[in-house]
């Protein structure tokens, strides 16, 4: 019989010769048999023997190709996150790599590849289940296709391992291949469970109630795979339509879930159908409503020069036309109406990133009407730009731009109430998720009483800090709203006059914004203390300034080997085998002296501070000491000044997929030194063509978008 689900207990036979998975707890099905060193996968009937080590993990991550040897990534270890409808979530802890060739061959670079994956996969929030599509909302699977396995039924955005199961897929398929597998013509089901999806985001499943009626409460949000990286270095739109930091978000309640049953409480009431009735005769309702985030839809990108503010590109609105159509021809098919709410400030550096996606908007959208709403605090609290026919799908975006930065200046945060009365009206016709089980379902799917036919799509500049705030708040409001609807709360009341679910959800909405944070940005989000007590502090303050002088370092010298292993695991970078045994990718090719400057500057430091510290005998002369103090003084100053300067060539960029941007901001710095009376001699000494060899690299790497 087929299995559609993956297998939750496997064991690993390694030997010389091969690697076999076979599943304890069912020992019919066929075993999964990866050749060593070649690759190969086949199905075989029954066990095999001569295995020298066994051991039980809890799924195979992927299958991966470096320069020097293909590796197969296992979970060794996964930690139970709660249940949703009974099936079991699980979250990444431990992984490990085991090698197809038995000897292991020592490269620079091979090393270096495998130090930036495991550093991704230890500190990457990656979440699974065995039984239940966490890829998808609940609409969207809420009428699964039951001849169809879970790995076949995953969103491709957020099957965030497809890359790396591409060998196990192209084999389940019967699909060709050019990567050493043997080609089958016929779909080879046993595979089938051993396809495990996982998702990269965040995830928390929490058993509460809202005064006296229970519920499980979970928040869900899925970072997708496209496009994926980190703060400085992803900005924008690609060609295809994808856009930086795109996340999705899915606030979920269950009432009356089975599961929590046995521990429920004693003299617990809820609701059936919108009315009082008896705990243990309710059905199974389940209500979420979902958001999205992600960068605004046109060129542009800010590079990193050590600077606190990168400097701004934006490329022409004309470009991105194209790119836009590809990206809202996805978020209309999939969520519907589109409400796309932008809070990147009016005036400054930003207003140009606020003007270019407006004008792609009138680009877009059927004879614009626009729509200005001022106030005593700004000219423009509100700016809305709609389509005034409905003419084609285009029309269902819905642009409202918020002054966020100036109507809550003053700690006033309250005032973000504002753009909620704005959007009132579309998040009423958009409605919420609402299933309720089918009795006697084995496929445990639900009966939808009501879709939402809309989202609320949100961005700032990171789409992180001004984001977290208007989507918490929207999400607040969404959960009263059908708490109402189905009874459990009077008209008038609120979710949040429960003091105990007002602090829960406030901190869960406060970590998911640290997760989607620390994943682009590297650090916990900003002005998360309004969102876990409701009001800004000083202490909450001190830790945002805190936290933006981590991101300033991170985004300047650790951003660029965090992009290259988000670039390696999702296949946007393949390794070239190609001159193995000498490292070409990883070196630092800037001339010597532009390396040794920084050096030049820590040593000035500490010989001046030594100098300064320093004694004199009062019998000897004075001058000398001074004069080595001013010498070393001034060659400081002037390496602090060069580096100010030319902070381009001191960013840690990418190696493997260097941004365009940043190779030509380093070829026109280095082109600038050159001609540099001081120093300019000696770097166009050091080797000809210097200023492209940094950059190389590029030509070693294929890109790859899966």
């Amino acid at each position: 019989m087929r299995t559609l689900v993956p297998f939750r207990d496997i064991n690993v036979h390694a030997s010389t010769s091969h690697y076999a998975f076979t599943s304890p707890s069912s020992p019919s099905a066929q075993t999964l048999v990866i050749e060593r060193p070649s690759g190969d996968i086949r199905l075989n009937d029954g066990a095999l023997l001569g295995a020298k080590r066994v051991s039980s993990i809890a799924g195979i991550l992927g299958i991966i190709k470096l320069r020097l040897d293909k590796y197969i990534i296992v979970i060794t270890k996964a930690q139970p996150m709660g249940r949703l409808k009974g099936h079991m979530v699980y979250k990444t802890i431990a992984t490990e790599f085991l090698p197809l060739r038995e000897r292991t061959l020592h490269d620079p670079d091979e090393d270096t590849y495998l130090a930036l994956l495991k550093t991704l996969l230890g500190t990457g929030p990656m979440y699974f289940s065995y039984s239940f599509d966490i890829t998808n909302s609940f609409q969207r699977q809420a009428s699964p296709d039951p001849s169809q396995a879970l790995w076949q039924r995953a969103d491709d955005r957020f099957f965030w391992n497809k890359f790396i199961q591409s060998d196990l897929i192209e084999f389940a398929t019967g699909a060709t291949s050019g990567s050493g597998l043997r080609q089958h013509s016929t779909r080879q089901t046993g595979a089938d469970p051993f396809i495990l999806p996982v998702m990269f985001g965040m995830m928390r499943i929490t058993a509460t109630r809202i005064k006296s009626t229970p519920l499980t409460f979970a928040l869900i949000t899925r970072r997708s795979r496209h496009r994926a990286g980190t703060r400085y270095l992803t900005r924008g739109i690609d060609e295809h339509g994808h856009v930086a930091n795109f996340n999705e978000t899915e606030q979920i309640i269950v009432l009356n879930d089975s599961t929590r049953r046995a521990g429920a409480m004693g003299g617990d009431e809820g609701m059936q159908n919108g009315t009082a009735g008896g705990f243990e005769s309710q059905d199974v309702q389940v209500m979420s409503y979902v958001q999205t985030r992600g960068s605004v839809p046109v060129y542009w990108a800010e590079v990193s020069t050590l600077r606190y503010t990168p400097d701004l590109q934006v490329r022409g609105v004309e470009t991105a036309v194209d790119a836009a159509r590809h990206h809202f021809d996805e978020q209309i098919k999939i969520y519907g109406d589109n409400y796309l709410v932008n809070l990147v400030n009016q005036r400054g550096r930003e207003v140009r990133v606020k003007t270019a996606y407006e004008q792609v908007v009138r680009t877009l959208v059927s004879g614009p009407n626009e729509a200005t709403q001022a106030d005593y605090v700004t000219n423009e609290k509100i700016h809305v730009v709609e389509a005034s026919q409905k003419n084609q799908e285009y029309d269902r975006l819905h642009y409202v731009y918020f002054d966020f930065h100036n109507e809550t200046k003053g700690l006033k945060w309250h005032r973000a109430q504002l753009l909620l009365d704005q959007l009132k009206d579309g998040l009423v016709q958009g409605q919420y998720f609402r299933g309720v089980d089918m009795p006697g379902d084995s496929q445990g799917r639900l009966e939808v009483r009501n879709r939402q036919t809309a989202v609320v799509r949100t961005n700032c500049m990171d789409c992180l800090d001004r984001t977290n705030v208007i989507q918490t708040m929207l999400a607040r409001w969404t959960l009263t709203r059908q708490l109402i609807d189905i009874g459990a709360l009077r008209p008038g009341e609120s979710a949040d006059d429960d003091l105990a679910f007002r602090i829960l959800f406030r901190n869960i909405w406060a970590d998911n914004a640290d997760v989607v944070s620390k994943s682009y940005s590297g650090t916990g989000a900003l002005k998360t203390d309004f969102t876990r007590t409701g009001e800004r502090t000083r202490a909450g303050m001190l830790q945002d300034m805190n936290n933006s002088i981590t991101r300033y370092v991170l985004n300047n010298f650790r951003d660029g080997p965090r992009q290259d292993a988000f670039d390696l695991f999702l296949g946007t970078f393949l390794p070239d085998s190609s001159g193995a045994g000498v490292s070409r990718v990883f070196v630092d090719r800037r001339p010597t002296l532009i390396q040794a400057i920084p050096y030049m500057l820590a040593a000035s430091f500490f010989l001046v501070l030594i100098s300064s510290l320093a004694r004199p005998n009062p019998e000897s002369t004075i001058w000398p000491l001074r004069l080595f103090t001013v010498l070393w003084l001034g060659v400081g100053l002037w390496c602090l000044r060069f580096i100010y300067t030319h902070g381009v060539l001191y960013v840690n960029w990418p190696k493997l997929n260097t941004p365009r941007w940043a190779t030509e901001g380093y070829q026109e710095t280095m082109g600038a030194i050159q001609k540099d009376r001081l120093i300019g001699p000696f770097v166009a000494r050091h080797e000809r063509g210097a200023s492209n060899a940094r950059i190389s690299h590029l030509e070693e790497g294929k890109k790859r978008i899966q």
